[in-house]
Protein backbone atom coordinates (compact mmCIF):
# COMPACT_ATOMS: atom_id res chain seq x y z
CA UNK A 1 0.00 0.00 0.00
CA UNK A 2 1.05 3.60 -0.51
CA UNK A 3 1.37 5.81 2.55
CA UNK A 4 1.52 9.55 3.12
CA UNK A 5 5.05 10.84 3.14
CA UNK A 6 4.78 12.04 6.73
CA UNK A 7 3.67 8.60 7.86
CA UNK A 8 0.85 7.81 10.26
CA UNK A 9 0.28 10.18 13.13
CA UNK A 10 -1.44 8.78 16.23
CA UNK A 11 -3.19 11.01 18.72
CA UNK A 12 -1.69 10.36 22.15
CA UNK A 13 -4.12 12.28 24.33
CA UNK A 14 -7.85 12.81 24.47
CA UNK A 15 -9.53 16.18 24.58
CA UNK A 16 -10.88 16.79 28.08
CA UNK A 17 -13.10 19.68 27.16
CA UNK A 18 -10.51 22.34 28.03
CA UNK A 19 -10.05 25.29 25.66
CA UNK A 20 -7.96 24.30 22.69
CA UNK A 21 -5.24 26.76 23.58
CA UNK A 22 -4.39 24.71 26.68
CA UNK A 23 -1.90 22.01 25.74
CA UNK A 24 -0.31 21.35 29.14
CA UNK A 25 1.39 17.96 29.21
CA UNK A 26 1.79 17.64 25.43
CA UNK A 27 5.18 17.44 23.79
CA UNK A 28 5.90 19.72 20.83
CA UNK A 29 5.42 16.92 18.32
CA UNK A 30 2.06 16.03 19.87
CA UNK A 31 0.95 19.67 19.80
CA UNK A 32 1.86 19.93 16.12
CA UNK A 33 0.07 16.67 15.38
CA UNK A 34 -3.08 17.81 17.13
CA UNK A 35 -3.06 21.22 15.44
CA UNK A 36 -2.83 19.57 12.03
CA UNK A 37 -5.79 17.38 12.91
CA UNK A 38 -7.78 20.38 14.16
CA UNK A 39 -7.28 22.28 10.90
CA UNK A 40 -8.02 19.28 8.67
CA UNK A 41 -11.13 18.40 10.68
CA UNK A 42 -12.39 22.01 10.50
CA UNK A 43 -11.96 22.01 6.73
CA UNK A 44 -13.61 18.61 6.40
CA UNK A 45 -16.58 19.55 8.54
CA UNK A 46 -17.12 23.24 7.70
CA UNK A 47 -15.09 24.00 4.57
CA UNK A 48 -14.24 25.62 2.31
CA UNK A 49 -12.73 28.05 4.85
CA UNK A 50 -10.43 31.05 4.65
CA UNK A 51 -7.47 31.48 7.00
CA UNK A 52 -9.52 33.90 9.10
CA UNK A 53 -12.38 31.40 9.37
CA UNK A 54 -9.95 28.63 10.24
CA UNK A 55 -8.61 30.83 13.03
CA UNK A 56 -12.10 31.18 14.48
CA UNK A 57 -12.73 27.42 14.30
CA UNK A 58 -9.34 26.36 15.66
CA UNK A 59 -8.10 29.14 17.92
CA UNK A 60 -4.68 28.92 16.23
CA UNK A 61 -2.57 31.86 15.11
CA UNK A 62 -2.22 33.01 11.52
CA UNK A 63 1.41 31.89 11.01
CA UNK A 64 0.62 28.49 12.53
CA UNK A 65 -2.37 28.02 10.24
CA UNK A 66 -0.30 29.04 7.21
CA UNK A 67 2.39 26.46 8.04
CA UNK A 68 -0.19 23.72 8.55
CA UNK A 69 -1.99 24.55 5.31
CA UNK A 70 1.32 24.42 3.46
CA UNK A 71 2.00 20.96 4.84
CA UNK A 72 -1.52 19.71 4.05
CA UNK A 73 -1.19 21.06 0.49
CA UNK A 74 2.16 19.29 0.06
CA UNK A 75 0.53 16.04 1.13
CA UNK A 76 -2.33 16.78 -1.31
CA UNK A 77 -4.98 16.68 1.41
CA UNK A 78 -6.36 20.18 0.81
CA UNK A 79 -6.80 22.43 -2.21
CA UNK A 80 -7.19 26.21 -2.46
CA UNK A 81 -9.31 28.58 -4.54
CA UNK A 82 -10.08 32.28 -4.64
CA UNK A 83 -13.33 33.37 -3.00
CA UNK A 84 -14.87 36.55 -4.40
CA UNK A 85 -15.85 39.15 -1.84
CA UNK A 86 -19.45 40.28 -1.45
CA UNK A 87 -20.42 43.25 -3.58
CA UNK A 88 -17.19 43.16 -5.53
CA UNK A 89 -15.06 43.44 -2.37
CA UNK A 90 -11.64 41.96 -1.75
CA UNK A 91 -11.09 38.32 -2.55
CA UNK A 92 -9.64 35.76 -0.17
CA UNK A 93 -8.11 32.31 -0.51
CA UNK A 94 -10.30 29.50 0.78
CA UNK A 95 -9.19 25.95 1.53
CA UNK A 96 -11.23 22.80 0.88
CA UNK A 97 -10.74 19.13 1.56
CA UNK A 98 -9.26 17.10 -1.27
CA UNK A 99 -11.07 13.78 -0.76
CA UNK A 100 -8.84 11.89 -3.17
CA UNK A 101 -5.81 12.83 -1.07
CA UNK A 102 -6.18 9.70 1.08
CA UNK A 103 -8.08 6.42 0.95
CA UNK A 104 -8.73 3.66 3.45
CA UNK A 105 -10.06 0.10 3.48
CA UNK A 106 -12.63 -1.11 5.99
CA UNK A 107 -13.74 -4.68 6.69
CA UNK A 108 -16.85 -5.93 8.46
CA UNK A 109 -16.56 -9.55 9.60
CA UNK A 110 -19.39 -11.86 10.58
CA UNK A 111 -19.30 -15.60 11.21
CA UNK A 112 -19.55 -16.69 7.58
CA UNK A 113 -19.42 -13.52 5.51
CA UNK A 114 -17.41 -10.36 5.13
CA UNK A 115 -17.90 -6.94 3.58
CA UNK A 116 -15.03 -4.70 2.44
CA UNK A 117 -15.22 -1.05 1.33
CA UNK A 118 -12.75 1.46 -0.04
CA UNK A 119 -13.47 5.08 0.97
CA UNK A 120 -11.87 8.46 0.41
CA UNK A 121 -11.18 11.11 3.03
CA UNK A 122 -14.74 12.45 2.82
CA UNK A 123 -16.23 9.02 3.52
CA UNK A 124 -17.41 8.40 -0.04
CA UNK A 125 -17.41 4.69 -0.94
CA UNK A 126 -15.45 3.96 -4.14
CA UNK A 127 -15.51 0.17 -4.09
CA UNK A 128 -17.36 -2.55 -2.19
CA UNK A 129 -17.03 -6.33 -2.22
CA UNK A 130 -18.58 -9.20 -0.30
CA UNK A 131 -16.76 -12.44 0.40
CA UNK A 132 -17.30 -15.69 2.25
CA UNK A 133 -15.50 -16.59 5.47
CA UNK A 134 -14.35 -19.81 7.07
CA UNK A 135 -13.28 -19.42 10.73
CA UNK A 136 -10.09 -21.44 10.23
CA UNK A 137 -9.08 -19.36 7.17
CA UNK A 138 -10.32 -15.96 8.36
CA UNK A 139 -6.97 -14.14 8.33
CA UNK A 140 -5.96 -15.45 4.91
CA UNK A 141 -9.34 -14.58 3.39
CA UNK A 142 -9.30 -11.04 4.80
CA UNK A 143 -5.73 -10.54 3.57
CA UNK A 144 -6.59 -11.86 0.11
CA UNK A 145 -9.63 -9.57 -0.17
CA UNK A 146 -7.59 -6.54 0.96
CA UNK A 147 -4.79 -7.37 -1.46
CA UNK A 148 -7.27 -7.67 -4.33
CA UNK A 149 -8.78 -4.30 -3.38
CA UNK A 150 -5.36 -2.64 -3.42
CA UNK A 151 -4.45 -4.31 -6.72
CA UNK A 152 -7.62 -2.95 -8.34
CA UNK A 153 -6.65 0.60 -7.31
CA UNK A 154 -2.86 0.69 -7.57
CA UNK A 155 -2.59 4.46 -8.03
CA UNK A 156 -4.58 5.46 -4.94
CA UNK A 157 -2.88 6.60 -1.70
CA UNK A 158 -4.37 3.99 0.63
CA UNK A 159 -3.18 4.76 4.15
CA UNK A 160 -4.46 1.80 6.15
CA UNK A 161 -6.87 -0.98 7.00
CA UNK A 162 -9.64 -1.02 9.61
CA UNK A 163 -11.48 -4.09 10.84
CA UNK A 164 -14.84 -4.25 12.60
CA UNK A 165 -15.29 -7.60 14.32
CA UNK A 166 -16.29 -8.84 17.76
CA UNK A 167 -13.85 -11.74 17.90
CA UNK A 168 -10.70 -10.44 16.18
CA UNK A 169 -7.51 -10.99 18.19
CA UNK A 170 -4.13 -9.30 18.54
CA UNK A 171 -2.48 -12.40 17.08
CA UNK A 172 -4.64 -12.11 13.97
CA UNK A 173 -3.61 -8.47 13.58
CA UNK A 174 0.02 -9.55 13.83
CA UNK A 175 -0.56 -12.18 11.14
CA UNK A 176 -2.14 -9.63 8.77
CA UNK A 177 0.76 -7.23 9.28
CA UNK A 178 3.34 -9.97 8.67
CA UNK A 179 1.76 -11.33 5.49
CA UNK A 180 2.38 -8.33 3.23
CA UNK A 181 2.88 -4.58 3.06
CA UNK A 182 -0.61 -4.04 4.47
CA UNK A 183 -0.20 -2.14 7.72
CA UNK A 184 -1.25 -3.55 11.06
CA UNK A 185 -5.02 -2.99 11.11
CA UNK A 186 -6.96 -0.80 13.49
CA UNK A 187 -9.71 -2.87 15.12
CA UNK A 188 -13.03 -2.05 16.79
CA UNK A 189 -16.16 -4.04 17.53
CA UNK A 190 -19.02 -3.80 15.07
CA UNK A 191 -21.33 -1.48 16.97
CA UNK A 192 -18.55 0.95 17.84
CA UNK A 193 -17.54 1.08 14.18
CA UNK A 194 -21.12 1.84 13.17
CA UNK A 195 -21.30 4.57 15.80
CA UNK A 196 -18.06 6.14 14.59
CA UNK A 197 -19.52 6.31 11.08
CA UNK A 198 -22.65 8.01 12.41
CA UNK A 199 -20.68 10.43 14.55
CA UNK A 200 -18.12 11.33 11.89
CA UNK A 201 -20.08 11.52 8.63
CA UNK A 202 -23.63 10.46 9.48
CA UNK A 203 -26.74 12.41 10.40
CA UNK A 204 -26.69 11.91 14.16
CA UNK A 205 -26.61 14.78 16.61
CA UNK A 206 -23.42 15.42 18.54
CA UNK A 207 -24.89 16.13 21.95
CA UNK A 208 -25.10 13.56 24.72
CA UNK A 209 -24.75 9.82 24.38
CA UNK A 210 -25.47 7.85 21.22
CA UNK A 211 -26.57 4.20 21.10
CA UNK A 212 -26.54 1.77 18.19
CA UNK A 213 -28.30 -1.60 17.96
CA UNK A 214 -27.10 -3.98 15.25
CA UNK A 215 -29.36 -6.90 14.28
CA UNK A 216 -27.49 -9.76 12.66
CA UNK A 217 -26.73 -13.36 13.59
CA UNK A 218 -26.88 -11.98 17.11
CA UNK A 219 -28.18 -8.71 18.56
CA UNK A 220 -25.68 -6.27 19.98
CA UNK A 221 -25.51 -2.69 21.11
CA UNK A 222 -22.80 -0.03 21.25
CA UNK A 223 -22.50 3.28 23.04
CA UNK A 224 -20.68 6.56 22.53
CA UNK A 225 -20.68 8.67 25.69
CA UNK A 226 -19.37 12.22 25.18
CA UNK A 227 -17.89 10.98 21.94
CA UNK A 228 -15.91 8.16 23.55
CA UNK A 229 -16.78 4.49 22.84
CA UNK A 230 -17.84 2.68 26.02
CA UNK A 231 -17.07 -1.04 26.05
CA UNK A 232 -17.35 -1.97 29.74
CA UNK A 233 -15.44 -4.64 31.62
CA UNK A 234 -13.81 -7.14 29.24
CA UNK A 235 -15.68 -5.46 26.37
CA UNK A 236 -18.99 -6.90 27.53
CA UNK A 237 -21.04 -3.69 27.32
CA UNK A 238 -23.74 -4.02 24.70
CA UNK A 239 -24.16 -7.82 24.86
CA UNK A 240 -27.92 -7.39 24.88
CA UNK A 241 -28.51 -10.55 22.87
CA UNK A 242 -28.02 -12.58 26.06
CA UNK A 243 -30.77 -10.72 27.93
CA UNK A 244 -33.98 -12.52 28.91
CA UNK A 245 -36.74 -10.38 27.44
CA UNK A 246 -40.48 -10.17 26.88
CA UNK A 247 -43.31 -11.69 28.91
CA UNK A 248 -42.08 -15.17 27.95
CA UNK A 249 -38.56 -14.44 29.29
CA UNK A 250 -36.68 -15.55 26.16
CA UNK A 251 -33.11 -14.70 25.18
CA UNK A 252 -33.17 -11.79 22.76
CA UNK A 253 -30.94 -13.58 20.24
CA UNK A 254 -33.42 -16.43 19.93
CA UNK A 255 -36.26 -14.05 19.01
CA UNK A 256 -34.60 -11.20 17.09
CA UNK A 257 -31.40 -12.75 15.68
CA UNK A 258 -31.15 -13.87 12.07
CA UNK A 259 -31.68 -17.56 12.95
CA UNK A 260 -35.11 -16.67 14.27
CA UNK A 261 -35.91 -14.56 11.21
CA UNK A 262 -34.73 -17.28 8.82
CA UNK A 263 -36.79 -19.97 10.53
CA UNK A 264 -39.83 -17.71 10.52
CA UNK A 265 -39.81 -16.65 6.82
CA UNK A 266 -37.81 -19.44 5.16
CA UNK A 267 -34.42 -19.55 3.45
CA UNK A 268 -35.58 -18.07 0.13
CA UNK A 269 -37.23 -14.99 1.61
CA UNK A 270 -34.34 -14.53 4.04
CA UNK A 271 -31.86 -14.51 1.15
CA UNK A 272 -34.00 -11.91 -0.65
CA UNK A 273 -33.92 -9.69 2.45
CA UNK A 274 -30.13 -9.86 2.70
CA UNK A 275 -29.93 -8.85 -0.96
CA UNK A 276 -31.85 -5.69 -0.08
CA UNK A 277 -35.19 -6.66 -1.58
CA UNK A 278 -38.24 -5.01 -0.03
CA UNK A 279 -41.38 -7.15 0.29
CA UNK A 280 -44.15 -7.88 2.75
CA UNK A 281 -45.43 -11.19 4.01
CA UNK A 282 -47.51 -12.37 6.99
CA UNK A 283 -44.54 -14.30 8.40
CA UNK A 284 -42.24 -11.27 8.19
CA UNK A 285 -44.88 -9.08 9.84
CA UNK A 286 -45.22 -11.62 12.65
CA UNK A 287 -41.44 -11.61 13.20
CA UNK A 288 -41.44 -7.79 13.36
CA UNK A 289 -44.16 -7.85 16.03
CA UNK A 290 -42.37 -10.46 18.12
CA UNK A 291 -38.98 -8.80 17.67
CA UNK A 292 -40.32 -5.41 18.77
CA UNK A 293 -41.98 -6.91 21.83
CA UNK A 294 -38.65 -8.31 23.03
CA UNK A 295 -36.31 -5.57 21.78
CA UNK A 296 -38.17 -2.91 23.76
CA UNK A 297 -36.86 -4.28 27.08
CA UNK A 298 -33.16 -3.50 26.44
CA UNK A 299 -34.13 -0.17 24.87
CA UNK A 300 -35.99 0.76 28.08
CA UNK A 301 -32.90 -0.26 30.07
CA UNK A 302 -30.66 1.91 27.88
CA UNK A 303 -32.99 4.88 28.26
CA UNK A 304 -33.13 4.46 32.02
CA UNK A 305 -29.41 4.04 32.67
CA UNK A 306 -27.66 5.90 29.82
CA UNK A 307 -30.37 8.17 28.37
CA UNK A 308 -28.84 8.42 24.89
CA UNK A 309 -29.91 11.32 22.72
CA UNK A 310 -30.93 8.78 20.08
CA UNK A 311 -31.03 5.01 19.58
CA UNK A 312 -30.13 3.95 16.05
CA UNK A 313 -31.03 0.52 14.67
CA UNK A 314 -29.12 -1.00 11.78
CA UNK A 315 -27.92 -4.18 10.14
CA UNK A 316 -28.15 -5.94 6.81
CA UNK A 317 -31.96 -5.81 6.73
CA UNK A 318 -33.62 -3.52 4.16
CA UNK A 319 -34.47 -0.01 5.29
CA UNK A 320 -38.18 -0.71 5.10
CA UNK A 321 -37.94 -3.63 7.53
CA UNK A 322 -35.98 -1.57 10.04
CA UNK A 323 -38.49 1.29 9.72
CA UNK A 324 -41.37 -1.16 10.27
CA UNK A 325 -39.59 -2.52 13.35
CA UNK A 326 -39.13 0.99 14.77
CA UNK A 327 -42.81 1.75 14.12
CA UNK A 328 -43.81 -1.42 15.95
CA UNK A 329 -41.53 -0.44 18.84
CA UNK A 330 -43.45 2.84 19.12
CA UNK A 331 -46.68 0.82 19.27
CA UNK A 332 -45.29 -1.52 21.94
CA UNK A 333 -44.11 1.31 24.18
CA UNK A 334 -47.69 2.59 24.45
CA UNK A 335 -49.20 -0.81 25.19
CA UNK A 336 -49.86 -1.16 28.94
CA UNK A 337 -51.30 -4.66 28.57
CA UNK A 338 -47.82 -6.24 28.89
CA UNK A 339 -45.98 -3.33 30.59
CA UNK A 340 -47.94 -1.51 33.28
CA UNK A 341 -46.23 1.87 32.75
CA UNK A 342 -46.11 4.14 29.75
CA UNK A 343 -42.56 4.99 28.70
CA UNK A 344 -42.63 8.44 27.08
CA UNK A 345 -39.06 9.09 28.24
CA UNK A 346 -37.53 6.50 25.90
CA UNK A 347 -34.93 8.00 23.57
CA UNK A 348 -35.99 8.67 19.97
CA UNK A 349 -35.31 5.78 17.60
CA UNK A 350 -34.28 5.95 13.94
CA UNK A 351 -32.62 3.74 11.32
CA UNK A 352 -28.86 3.88 10.94
CA UNK A 353 -27.76 6.31 8.24
CA UNK A 354 -25.80 3.71 6.28
CA UNK A 355 -26.45 0.22 4.95
CA UNK A 356 -25.28 -2.58 7.20
CA UNK A 357 -25.40 -0.15 10.11
CA UNK A 358 -22.35 1.61 8.67
CA UNK A 359 -20.08 -1.03 10.21
CA UNK A 360 -17.71 -1.46 7.25
CA UNK A 361 -17.72 2.30 6.68
CA UNK A 362 -16.82 2.91 10.33
CA UNK A 363 -14.02 0.36 10.06
CA UNK A 364 -12.63 2.23 7.05
CA UNK A 365 -12.67 5.47 9.07
CA UNK A 366 -10.42 3.98 11.77
CA UNK A 367 -7.12 4.66 9.93
CA UNK A 368 -8.23 8.25 9.30
CA UNK A 369 -9.22 8.77 12.95
CA UNK A 370 -5.91 7.35 14.10
CA UNK A 371 -3.67 9.26 11.70
CA UNK A 372 -5.33 12.33 10.16
CA UNK A 373 -8.64 13.37 11.70
CA UNK A 374 -9.70 14.19 15.23
CA UNK A 375 -11.40 11.32 17.04
CA UNK A 376 -15.07 12.04 17.72
CA UNK A 377 -14.38 12.88 21.37
CA UNK A 378 -12.15 15.74 20.24
CA UNK A 379 -14.09 16.94 17.21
Amino acid sequence: MRYLRSGPRRLQTQDTGAPRAKTVGLRSGEIADRNIRVILEAIRRHGPLTRTELGRHSGLTGPGITNILRRLAEEKLVTSNRRNGLGGGATATEFALRPEGAFSIGVKLRQRRGEMVLIDLSGQVHDRVYFGLEPAEKVKLVHAAARDMVDRHPALPIIGLGIAANDWTEDESDQIAAMSTIARPYVENECTAGLLAERTIGSSTREGALAMIIIDDDVQAGFLIRGIPYSGVHGRAGSIGEMLTGPDNLRLNTVVGFDSLRSRIGDDQFARLLQGEEFSSPSLSQWIREAAGHLLDPIIAMAGFIAPSIVMIGGDLPQGVIEALIHQLSVERRDTATRPLLTPWISPMKPASFSGGGVALGAALLPFLNTLLLPPASA
